[in-house]
């Protein structure tokens, strides 16, 4: 017995010198997952791949919502051309309101005198054609049979029997596509109804747009969750202002543009050139490219009327009038109402006439504006605080790295005149 329990103590002796010899506790230890696939792909690899699904579901979101505006269009186009008249008009309307007028009566009276100014200089741009048309048609065929003689005789030695066989063949083509052309009339007719019923559209929301803008601005605002209701609707405050000054630069710099051209053309007594400067002030409003195109057509008239030594005057003419608008009034004008790159407006040109045509081109940049205000508004004040009191709105902030130091102007921007009936924003706390 005594010699069993001598043994086990000497067990017992052992292991806790056994024990003693282990070295302390460094740590949990480390178990390592199962490997897997992805263990042997580059970081870069994955990093990369996270980034592009993303960036598909973005482009495939964008595509679907092209798509259902384009489906939509009847409806969108129409809605988008009466905020920029709204854009236009809302002060008038908020004047004849802060002297005691009611917002309906403010807005049909606003609707009604600018549907007369339209149609009114409609009338006389119309009349002025009735009046000049035959003579006008006999200068152009004047003009084309000049333009032959030059052809023929000038530098290029066109032969006369190249430019029969040049005319035989236009009307050849013309005999037989006469079914593609009586479908496109038909097409035409269309489009037509498609413009009429846009027309009405337009004026309808118009009226509501100058009526009740605040208010449906406070009712969609009042859609979104409780926290993002204030930043959304200073976000849209903002971004208000900055379409108002858009509209109204874009407004000025295209009567610039018409006066400019106009003078030259009556000057150089080229037929229609009243006609032609009211096409140069609406091909003003698609900025950089609108007024350029725009003053080609009166090129081309100057052309075939009065030959080419007017063509090239009248060139000139609009090459002066584009170098004033690019290098003071753009700067002057339009610089103080949106910030954008020119490569960002050439962008958003390109892809609204891609995606909706004339119409697409004429909303693409003030639409590029309003996100633009919007966007860095947020970024800056997220929590939907007011802007420093004297501090320009954001969108008219220049965008560059490097901080500018803009000339001291005598006072201010004034402030968006508020609503009689509240600001959005108190609309908003209110809820």
């Amino acid at each position: 017995m005594a010699q069993w329990i001598t043994q086990v103590g000497e067990r017992a002796r052992t292991r806790l010198s056994a024990a003693r010899a282990v070295p302390p506790f460094a740590g949990p230890v480390e178990v390592r997952p199962a490997s897997t696939v992805e263990d042997g792909i580059p970081r870069g690899v994955k990093v990369a791949g996270a980034w592009a699904w993303r960036i598909v579901l973005f482009i495939l979101t964008g595509y679907l919502l092209l798509k259902v505006i384009a489906a939509l269009r009847l409806m969108v186009i129409p809605v988008a051309v009466a905020i920029l008249l709204a854009a236009l008009l809302e002060p008038v309307a908020g004047w004849l309101r802060r002297h005691g007028l009611h917002r309906s009566l403010a807005a049909a009276i606003v609707l009604v005198g600018g549907l007369i100014v339209v149609f009114g200089g409609l009338g006389v741009i119309i009349y002025t054609f009735i009046a000049q048309f035959d003579n006008l048609s006999g200068r152009v065929g004047e003009g084309v049979g000049e333009i032959q003689r030059w052809l023929s005789s000038g530098p290029l030695h066109i032969s006369e029997k190249q430019l029969n066989d040049t005319v035989s063949s236009l009307e050849k083509q013309f005999t037989a596509n006469r079914g593609a052309l009586t479908s496109g009339a038909l097409s035409t007719a269309t489009t037509l109804g498609e413009v009429v019923t846009g027309f009405f559209l337009v004026l309808f929301t118009l009226f509501f747009f100058l009526r009740d803008g605040g208010q449906i601005w406070a009712f969609l605002c009042r859609l979104l969750p409780h926290q993002a209701r204030l930043p959304v609707a200073r976000a849209g405050h903002y971004s208000w202002y900055t379409l108002v000054s858009y509209v109204r630069a874009t407004v000025l710099v295209a009567f610039v543009d018409a006066l400019g051209i106009g003078i030259g053309l009556a000057v150089l007594r080229i037929p229609l050139a009243l006609p032609l400067a009211a096409l140069v002030f609406l091909g003003a409003f698609i900025p950089v490219i609108g007024a350029t195109l725009s003053g080609t057509v009166a090129v081309l008239v100057a052309l075939v009327t009065n030959g080419p030594v007017s063509a090239l005057l009248v060139l000139g003419v609009v090459i002066a009038v584009q170098q004033l608008e690019g290098h003071v009034l753009q700067p002057l004008i339009m610089g103080r109402a949106v910030a954008l790159h020119p490569l960002a407006v050439i962008l958003a040109i390109t892809t609204g006439v891609v995606a909706a045509g004339i119409v697409g081109g004429l909303v693409a940049v003030p639409l590029l504006a309003v996100s633009n205000t919007a966007v860095r508004y947020l970024s800056q004040h997220p929590d939907g605080e007011p802007t420093d009191e004297g501090e320009e709105p954001p969108g008219v902030q220049d965008t560059d790295g490097e901080v500018d130091q803009p000339e001291p102007e005598p006072e201010p921007e004034p402030e968006p005149e508020p609503e009689p009936e509240g600001s959005v924003e108190d609309d908003i706390k209110d809820q």
